[in-house]
């Protein structure tokens, strides 16, 4: 199977090297990623500027664009190789629930699937160091056939694996996006050249615990596993087709 591999925390991060080189144990692995880090970039893309692609050897390349524009560049021609699948990671730190909606780790997953093809993101959630990538990698490997299995067009799968030793996991299930609550704080300083500089901090994360959610299985060991649809959803008692007001 011919697989692009990329992430939002840039090509030079250990999470990305570690699941290249395992999946190349069992497939033919290019690798296309930032040439920086873009963390919570979401699905922003490169259009009013010219994409700058470098080639660091065989199957490597690198972007000065974001996830998305390695996927969607990949897909158009800018690499000579059309991949079956496209896996986004490893992600140093969780992207559970609401955090999928900022990260660019899972927007290149989402890309992929926009385009009709398989694409999984996986993260390793720990929130701090030691971050030991090699358990997530080994389950992306193992079990690629079947997460294939588990997806379709109208989905990309999001994999969030515990920071845990193989032999400590409690397997992993299916589970839906949960809620994250973000405490953050702003501070500013008034600068001499004029500008008024901006500093978002925060404190942890709170994070309701259900047991059903994608927080709740990671809380309890078991490495989560969530389809996450590709197109804007609106609820199912939206009335459609309703005069406004």
């Amino acid at each position: 199977m011919k697989i692009l591999v990329t992430n939002d925390d840039g090509i030079h991060c250990e999470g990305i090297q570690v699941l290249a080189g395992e999946l190349a144990r069992d497939h033919e692995v290019w690798t296309f990623a930032p040439d920086g880090d873009r963390s919570g970039s979401s699905h922003s893309m490169t259009l009013r500027s010219p994409g700058k692609v470098r080639r660091l050897d065989d199957r490597t390349f690198t972007c000065s664009g974001m996830p998305a524009d390695c996927v969607l560049l990949t897909l158009r021609g800018a690499l000579p190789f059309r991949p079956d699948i496209v896996v986004s990671g490893i992600n140093r730190g969780p992207n559970l629930g609401t955090d999928i909606v900022y990260s660019g780790t899972a927007a290149a997953a989402r890309q992929a699937a926009l385009h009709g093809m398989p694409g999984i993101a996986v993260s390793l959630a720990a929130d701090e160091p030691p971050f030991d990538f090699r358990p997530a990698a080994r389950f992306i490997r193992t079990n690629l056939d079947a997460l294939l299995s588990a997806w379709d067009a109208s989905v990309f799968l999001n994999v969030n694996v515990p920071p845990l030793p193989d032999a400590d996991t409690r397997g992993a299930v299916f589970s839906r996006p949960g809620k994250r609550v973000y405490r953050d704080t702003l501070h500013t300083f008034e600068a001499p050249d004029g500008y008024t500089y901006c500093f978002l901090t925060g404190e942890a994360i709170a994070n309701p615990r259900e047991d059903l959610t994608d927080t709740g299985a990671v809380e309890s060991g078991r490495i989560a596993v969530s389809r996450i649809l590709v197109d804007p959803q609106v609820p199912a008692d939206f009335p459609a087709g309703k005069s406004f007001p």
